[in-house]
């Protein structure tokens, strides 16, 4: 017999409008070209890792960064699009609440709510246009076969969204309309239709029918987009993957919230970021400020990226992973390997897993700000 379940429907939402927010980014963002944050970092560590990136970025090899939400909170936005621009990143990786984060800055200027006292008032979370246009974005951008990342990216870049006719969506149905985007993995076209893109096609039905939307370009200003990494890489051609927790983020509360269209992007944009792990030989991984979903997916995504590699005869093995935390680690992972499990260190999870993943590993006590200003300082212009 189906569980009970609490009705969205019925929440009580508010304009984004009404909302205080704890940031704001024409006042509180930093100038990337600024005074650096913090006392100066550790002049050893630094060189290595910028000799690292250099290196794999003039051997043609990835760098892929990793980061928590607050990268994008503590307004460093400008700062990940000039790295984009000058050619140091390849692909970018942020959970849930990075996407948000970087959606609201982008499309108001501001974002961070006071968590405490708005969920004493029931309205922490419950807001609607994040609520509404985020999770509009990705399953629109579900059934046009994009990823989580690229569906908001898209979204703020081009200031809107293309809704399809219910008409069209009926018949992609049925098998007598064309999809857009390629076919999924693995996906096979069987009696004329496309059943990945046929479900993605239900998905976005169901969500029209519950919301009514006129078909047709729906425009959404984005004035601050200047500001948002995501757009930034979606002009720029740059994976920006989005790796969501079910229930994680405030975009849940919203009665717009389709689960699978969801599962759909998502799991893209982690097929997506195993593609750019499965090329790291002499390549740089950086996890910044990201303590438990960057060391979850990289590991999944390095041991199916082996699998591939050992077929054609070779490990990959010569990887250099920087991870970067404002908690202090007295163990030295890279020389002392994984400490005991009576030794506290041994739960630290972004050391503990990298530690694991073979290659090179150095961890670098420093906040976010800190660490990112003074790499785009020291790389420079690509």
């Amino acid at each position: 017999m189906p569980q009970p379940q609490l009705n969205r429907h019925a929440l009580r939402i508010k304009p984004l409008r009404e909302r205080r927010n704890k940031v704001q980014a024409e006042k509180d963002f930093p100038d990337p070209d600024g005074a650096l944050p913090g006392p100066a970092l550790p002049e050893e560590a630094m060189g290595e890792i910028v000799g690292r990136i250099r290196s794999a970025r003039q051997a043609g090899r990835p760098v892929i960064l990793a980061f928590g939400a607050h990268t994008i909170k503590n307004g460093l936005g400008p700062v990940l699009i000039r790295l984009m621009e000058d050619g140091w990143l390849s692909h970018l990786a942020t959970n849930g609440a990075g996407i948000i984060h970087d959606w609201e800055f982008a499309f108001q200027g501001a974002s961070s709510e006071d968590v405490k006292g708005n969920v004493a008032r029931g309205e922490f979370g419950i807001w609607q246009e994040t609520g509404s246009l985020i999770n509009l974005a990705i399953v629109v951008g579900a059934y046009e076969g994009l990823g989580y990342g690229e569906s908001v990216g898209k979204m703020i870049e081009r200031e809107g969204l293309e809704i399809p006719a219910a008409e069209m969506l009926k018949a992609a149905l049925a098998g007598n309309a064309p999809h857009p985007g390629p076919l999924p993995q693995g996906e096979r076209e069987k009696g004329g239709v496309r059943w990945e893109r046929a479900a993605a096609a239900a998905d976005l039905l169901g969500v029209l029918e519950r919301f009514p939307l006129k078909p047709g370009w729906m425009s959404i200003p984005h004035p601050f987009k200047q500001y948002s990494a995501q757009a930034a890489a979606f002009r720029l051609g740059i994976p920006f993957t989005g790796h969501p927790m079910f229930g994680h983020d405030i975009i849940y509360c919203h009665p717009m919230n389709h689960g699978a269209a969801i599962g759909r992007a998502a799991e893209r944009d982690f097929l997506t970021f195993a593609h750019s792990v499965a090329q790291i030989q002499e390549g740089v991984y950086l996890s910044v400020g990201s303590a438990v979903m960057s060391p979850m997916i990289f590991e999944k995504a390095l041991s199916m990226a082996q699998n591939l590699a050992l077929q054609k005869g070779g490990p990959i093995d010569r990887h250099y992973i920087a991870v970067v935390d404002l908690a202090e680690s007295r163990w030295d992972w890279g020389r002392q390997g994984e400490p005991p499990v009576d030794n506290p260190a041994y739960y630290l999870r972004y050391c503990k897993t990298f530690s694991r993943m073979g290659g090179s590993l150095r961890y670098l006590c420093a906040d976010n700000r800190s660490f990112l200003m003074a790499l785009r300082r020291r790389l420079g212009n690509g």
